[in-house]
């Protein structure tokens, strides 16, 4: 007797997939990298697909050996230069020293970098500090740290105390003492820890100045840049206004700045941010940064498509819609590659405002420990030093990757 046995079919074609696949396209993500200023990356996400992986690898090898090779070649210049340069009360702090003044701790299996800085010192000095040199920038940092926990413990003490103290008051039916009590708690409540400055703390004071004056200058030099670019009357009046600031000092302008920053502003608390100094300093910020952005969104305007002006023509549209629709979209790469030369002077200058307006940013920090004039001060201006710089490439990357977002190049991947 024949059977027949009916199979269902396990063709994919004929039973849909509700699932959709996962496939990885190593050139997509290495693009994606690419336009996130992680470029450094894209060779690993390629040798992850499998494209060819002997290319990958020397392209990797070249990327991580050679700046390493070039920063240790720049350490052992440093470090013979600091062994040559010294006066009577000061040198230059070699890389043991700057690294001993960032984190307080020495290198194991070296000498001590500071050792008069240690003789005759108890070492409950250094383990009441968690191991480390209080006059270290990690150092003073954990102090600052330990105190604040007291503080704020002190201070709750107090607050429990007076709190108690009126409820006994109220319960003995002495309500004028509960209120008294009652207030003293609050007012203690409402105190702040009023400690000094971390260096990690200017650093975020010196990024708040900069985004201050960075956004006020983008609001003015972006329409003025817009109008420069429409129009050419307006473009020839605002040249010579353009040509003459631009190069002033940002030491020039901190008397005027301080001027209007004093005459506007009415003094805060002194436990405040908002000082008067930090709007002096992002005020000279403001004043040092706008000229790039101005500049650039004015090239940008004035070479957009005249056929695409020609079409918002045709179709009538008005003058707002015109700058919005057609000539801020196609000026855009232009107007952020000004942003990301604004962000690089503003972050420069910032620097010398906060010395001279004694705004507690990097710049208070690295005068701070000039006006020391000791080697372990001068080593944290070098640490200083090294952040700016960190920072300043970070904010540069960050503006990269802006510009390249709105940046309208073909897609070859």
């Amino acid at each position: 007797m024949e059977t027949t046995a009916t199979a269902s079919s396990t063709n994919p074609v004929d039973q849909p997939s509700t699932k959709r696949r996962f496939s990885y396209n190593p050139n997509r993500v290495a693009h994606t990298l690419n336009k996130l200023g992680l470029g450094y990356f894209a060779p690993f996400a390629r040798l992850i697909g499998k494209d060819e992986p002997a290319k990958q690898v020397r392209e990797i090898v070249t990327n991580t050996v050679l700046p390493i090779v070039a920063f240790l070649i720049f350490v052992a210049l440093w470090a013979i230069t600091a062994s040559a340069v010294k006066t009577d009360s000061v040198q230059i702090p070699s890389p043991h020293q700057s690294w001993y003044a960032l984190t307080g701790t020495a290198i194991p299996g070296f000498a001590h970098p500071f050792p008069e800085s240690i003789d005759g010192l108890t070492k409950p000095y250094f383990e009441e500090n968690g191991g480390l040199d209080p006059k270290s920038i990690n150092g003073f940092t954990h102090a600052e740290s330990l105190a604040e926990e007291s503080y704020i413990e002190s201070q709750q003490e107090r607050v429990d105390k007076f709190m108690t103290r009126s409820k006994e008051a109220a319960a003995e039916g002495d309500l004028e003492k509960a209120e008294k009590y009652k207030g003293n708690a609050e007012m203690f409540a409402s105190k702040t820890y009023a400690g000094n400055k971390t260096f990690y703390d200017q650093i975020w004071i010196s990024l708040l100045t900069v985004s201050i004056g960075f956004v006020i200058a983008t609001l003015v030099a972006v329409p003025i840049g817009v109008l420069c670019g429409i129009s050419p009357m307006f473009n020839i009046a605002m040249n010579p206004l353009i040509q003459l600031f631009k190069p002033v000092s940002p030491l020039a302008w901190f008397p005027i700045v301080f001027v209007i920053t004093t005459w506007g502003i009415d003094a805060p608390p002194s436990d405040s941010i908002w000082q008067r100094a930090l709007f002096t300093s992002a005020g000279v910020v403001m004043l040092c940064s706008l000229w790039p952005t101005l500049i650039n969104t004015a090239v940008g305007v004035a070479s957009v498509d005249k056929d695409h002006l020609n079409v918002a023509k045709v179709l009538k549209l008005g003058w707002f819609k015109r700058i919005w629709k057609i000539v801020l979209p196609a000026s855009l790469p232009l107007i952020f590659t000004g942003l990301r030369l604004s962000i690089g002077v503003g972050w420069m200058v910032l620097i010398a405002a906060d010395m001279m307006a004694q705004n507690q940013g990097l710049g208070k920090f690295v005068w701070d420990m000039y006006q020391n004039g000791d080697t372990m001060s001068t080593a944290q201006i070098i640490v200083a030093v090294f952040v700016i710089g960190a920072v300043g490439f970070a904010l540069d990357r960050v503006m990269l990757v802006c510009q390249r977002l709105v940046t309208f190049e073909e897609q070859s991947i």
